[in-house]
């Protein structure tokens, strides 16, 4: 009898032992399968966002979480391992970006794309007129930069009569410093300030405001977007990109950007699928304007657009994935 009771305790022993391994496999798994995705707020990387969210929770059985924020903190959120997913990185407008990258804290896991632009923009109509709308081009001669010096009067600053206004990046863009240095450098500030757009929400609100309206407006914007698929932007001309002229006062255009996909270095080494997913993932600015002019034009949601995408655009994304992983997904969002 005694013997049977010690053996009944061994074996309740034993068991609870199992439960906790299997307990410990399971959160570790749980833990494994969790990714947090950075949202910067401009509708490029929210689509992207949901398009890898999408592969990965369909086709790789990840949990794939999103947390908005500013760019620069939430590099510095990557950089310290609390987000270990950024799809769209723009490296030459945020200095610790590099940091991230030379101390190994960030892993550049892939190249988005490659054939973007950004600066001053003026809408065309203010050049070149409408005649479907009725606009008569204000401003024939203005090429470039040095040109807004004749036409300051187009632009009046609302807040300061007698000057013209120049619609800044948002403050929390480091290519907002580029632009007070390239303004002062290129003599604006006699006839111009430099207004911030407050964010990304208030440059594009400013923008379409005088846009829909057929009024001018000069200031910082960019390309992909859905702006530029929607609206007929111009950038204005600068010097041609040279490495001497950008390092001695950005004194020349704005280079093509490597927009990369980044990983925190744990996440990197722990989730060797993703990094190989993500290594693939590779778009350009026509498809992405394509996809934001889809979203605008239609009034689809984010997610309506990253499904779209995946259903309309195979060919580009099935290279990305396995087969298996390719069914997975298109089985999910057909």
């Amino acid at each position: 009898m005694k013997k049977k009771v010690i053996a009944a305790v061994l074996l309740i022993v034993v068991s609870l032992f199992v439960g906790c391994g299997n307990s410990d496999t399971e959160g570790t798994q749980e833990i494994k399968k969790e990714l947090i995705f950075a949202d910067a707020s401009w509708d490029s990387i929210r689509v992207h966002n949901i398009i890898a969210k999408i592969i990965l929770e369909e086709g790789y059985g990840y949990t794939v979480d999103v947390v908005p924020g500013s760019s620069p903190n939430l590099i510095a959120g990557q950089i310290e391992g609390d987000i270990h997913v950024f799809m769209e990185n723009w490296p030459d407008n945020f200095e610790s970006y590099q940091q991230g990258v030379d101390s190994g804290a960030l892993v550049e896991v892939g190249l988005n794309f490659n054939d973007n632009a950004q600066g001053l923009y003026v809408p065309r109509y203010l050049t070149e007129g409408d005649a479907s709308r009725g606009i008569t081009a204000l401003a024939p001669d203005l090429k470039s930069v040095e040109d807004l010096k004749k036409y300051a009067h187009l632009f009046p600053d609302a807040e300061d009569p007698g000057m013209g206004a120049i619609v800044n990046a948002p403050p929390a863009w480091s290519v907002s410093e580029i632009l007070e240095i390239k303004f002062n450098n290129y003599g604006l500030g006699d006839m111009y300030n430099l207004v911030s757009s407050g964010s990304d929400s208030g440059l594009t609100a400013s923008l379409a405001a005088a846009y829909e309206k057929g009024k001018p407006w000069v200031g910082y914007y960019w390309e992909p977007t859905w702006v530029s698929g929607k609206y007929d932007i111009v950038l204005l001309e600068e010097e041609p990109f040279t490495k001497e002229a950008w390092e001695n006062g950005y004194n020349s255009a704005f280079k093509p950007v490597d927009c990369t996909i980044t990983m925190d270095k744990v996440s990197y080494e722990k989730h060797p699928e993703v990094a190989e997913f993500l290594s693939h993932y590779t778009t350009n600015s026509a498809l992405i304007g394509e996809m934001l002019s889809y979203m605008q034009n239609e009034g689809a949601s984010i997610q309506n657009t990253a499904e779209w995408f995946l259903i309309t655009k195979q060919d580009v994304w099935k290279s990305w994935v396995p087969e298996d992983v390719f069914t997975k997904v298109l089985t999910a969002v057909q």
